[in-house]
């Protein structure tokens, strides 16, 4: 039985220190353990390598018994879990025109997402901050992905160095106000989305009469300030936050929902850096598709947590390395003294 841990544990060791992906190690462990219990069937009592690993196959078939019992209750606790995150967002009558349907039909073709998932991106309303870097693609895989409802505010203009990068402008619509230029490319993707511009910047004003309006909110800003701003509010609304960040090669993002047990923005990044120490896109440049990454990763990180698919990354901080090709995940924890969602707050 101890060698059957110490090969155990030499397969998941050596699959960590390889890159192994989870499932290959688990994948491994299942053929060392079928292997094992083939070997207490086939070989006589008494043999040697059937004593030094368990002596009786029962043994086995109860570990994997109550192996799988854990599963079992892990995986029914995440659906609940993931069917708690999903805003009310399912429309009364939920009916597709034929249009649609073969439009969403990749959609509709998933099991995690199917029907009932494609009619909870229909009735879901999502609010997305800045129409820039990480705004462009986020509100473009939203607007092909069926959510009924987008809203996006944003004050700045199209200018000639956005184009390296914000993907939803064109050539033809510099000095438009970036609102009206991705409503326009929004609504020629997709026409049976509805589309709200706010052509001003976010405010403290109209931060949670804005936020109320909508079931889940996207942070694609570009400062500190509006992060904080953008989080309280979706704090104190209990509405889930999906932010990102870019800069030069590197990339983060992560989903905020403090109404369901998770760290708040404020809980990971206590306080915004001194000015200079993190230089902005304008100062320090960033690589073209780099916020293409980021951008539809909020999206897709969007619809997971409108659909229950999956698990989102609601307690997880990811940070992409461009140059290096290098992905890290980071777990996150709340603060119990945390101004925004503590104990105190």
């Amino acid at each position: 039985m101890i060698l059957v841990g110490v090969m155990a544990a030499a397969i998941w060791g050596l699959g960590m220190l390889t890159g192994a992906p989870t499932r290959a190690r688990w994948t491994m462990l299942a053929v060392l353990l079928g292997a094992v219990m083939l070997e207490q069937v086939l070989l006589p009592a008494g043999h040697p390598l059937r004593e030094a690993t368990g002596h009786d196959v029962r043994f086995w078939l109860l570990l994997v018994g109550f192996a799988a019992v854990v599963w079992a209750y892990r995986a029914g606790l995440g659906t609940l879990r993931n069917r708690a995150r999903v805003p009310d967002a399912v429309p009364e009558q939920g009916g597709f025109s034929e249009p649609e349907l073969e439009r969403y039909a990749r959609h509709i073709m998933l099991r995690e997402v199917g029907g009932p998932g494609q009619a909870r991106l229909k009735g879901a309303r999502v609010l997305v901050v800045g129409a820039g870097g990480l705004g462009s693609p986020a509100l473009l895989y939203l607007a092909g992905a069926g959510v009924g409802t987008i809203g996006v505010i944003d004050d700045d203009t199209v200018d000639a160095s956005n184009l390296q990068r914000q993907v939803i402008h064109g050539e033809d619509r510099l000095g438009l106000p970036k609102v009206q230029s991705a409503v326009q490319a929004l609504a020629a993707l997709n026409r049976h989305v509805t589309l709200r511009p706010y052509n001003r910047r976010l405010t403290d004003e109209i931060a949670a009469d804005l936020i109320d309006d909508y079931d889940l909110v996207l942070d694609g800003s570009d400062n500190f300030a509006t992060r904080y701003l953008l989080n309280a509010a979706c704090a104190k609304a209990g509405k889930p936050l999906v932010a990102a960040a870019i800069t030069q090669w590197e990339g983060q993002i992560s989903v905020y929902d403090p109404a369901h047990g998770t760290p708040c923005y404020q809980c990971v990044f206590p306080e915004a850096p001194a000015a200079g120490l993190v230089p902005t896109c304008a100062e320090a440049g960033v690589i073209g598709p780099l916020p293409g990454v980021l951008g539809a990763m909020m999206a897709l990180e969007a619809i997971k947590v409108i659909t229950g698919a999956g698990e989102t990354l609601a307690g997880r901080l990811l940070i992409y390395d461009a140059l290096d090709a290098d992905t890290r995940v980071m777990r996150l924890k709340r603060r119990p003294d945390c101004p925004i969602c503590g104990a105190a707050a």
